[in-house]
């Protein structure tokens, strides 16, 4: 019986890609997503069960990790549910930031924490997460989203000590664009004219990031890289996009990369 992977937000892009990709290499894979009745290829394949998890709902992660469970030992879980919201902090309701806290990191706390009794009483297992380069650096009008993948990155470094005595290991993966429906189905997008200088830029520039984006295939090989190579390793920054931005962050510094960004979108 081969290993087994866990996935959050498994209905499109990277989690899909991912699902496909492990099943093919002989992995048994659990999809959840929010509409499983609405999947139409992943319940198609061998040793792929698919199954019901809004990750925002405690209910629903502990039925999930409790049927998965059930089918035998987890190897790998896969925090990849979440999306993006873009709009002035002043013109986004509490609704609005509560889903996307809940979501992008409530979400990936409690999933983690579900499984981890799991993990050591099989002696070990891997956690990964889904960031971004919006976890290392910022761009306007995207705050909270920012807020939520810098708190993944460093609750992630933070439960490395705790998971490493019990040879369980924490990852982050930190793409930057992906040519997924990213900035359709899955942005949350609040627009005001007070803010126009700062959006109209943006998306000029976050359009041309996308047409260079990479394929999800491409960053799912990164997951399973990330799942495999066994390393003492938090961080891996996936695609040649967020590589260049956070090399050019980490040579000039958090400010200047600030400044530098800022310029690159207001000129």
């Amino acid at each position: 019986m081969g290993k087994t992977i866990f996935i959050t937000g498994a209905s499109a892009g990277l989690g899909k890609a991912t699902a496909i990709l492990f099943q093919s290499r002989g992995w048994n894979v659990i999809a959840t997503m929010r509409n499983p009745e609405k999947e139409s290829q992943l319940d198609k394949l061998e040793n792929v069960t698919v199954l019901r998890l809004d990750v925002t709902d405690p209910s629903q992660i502990a039925s999930a990790v409790e049927q998965s469970i059930a089918l035998g030992k987890v190897d790998v879980v896969f925090n990849n549910a979440g999306y993006g919201l873009m709009g002035a902090l002043e013109t986004l309701t509490d609704e609005q930031v509560v889903r996307q806290v809940n979501t992008n990191l409530l979400g990936v706390i409690r999933v983690t924490q579900a499984f981890i009794q799991h993990f050591r009483q099989s002696g070990g297992g891997v956690f990964l997460s889904t960031t971004s380069m919006g976890g290392l650096l910022t761009f306007p009008m995207h705050s909270i989203y920012h807020a939520t993948k810098f708190a993944v990155e460093g609750w992630s470094e933070g439960m490395s000590f705790e998971l490493g005595i019990h040879n369980i290991l924490i990852k982050t993966i930190a793409p930057g664009g992906i040519s997924t429906e990213f900035l359709g189905r899955s942005l949350d997008r609040t627009r005001t004219e007070d803010y126009r200088k700062l959006e109209d830029p943006l998306f000029a520039l976050m359009d041309k990031m996308m047409d260079a984006a990479a394929a999800p295939l491409e960053i799912a090989k990164i997951v399973y890289e990330a799942a495999t190579d066994g390393k003492d390793q938090i961080r891996y920054v996936a695609g040649a996009d967020a590589n260049a931005m956070y090399n050019r962050r980490l040579e000039i510094g958090s400010e200047e990369s600030r400044k530098e960004i800022r310029k690159m979108i207001l000129g």
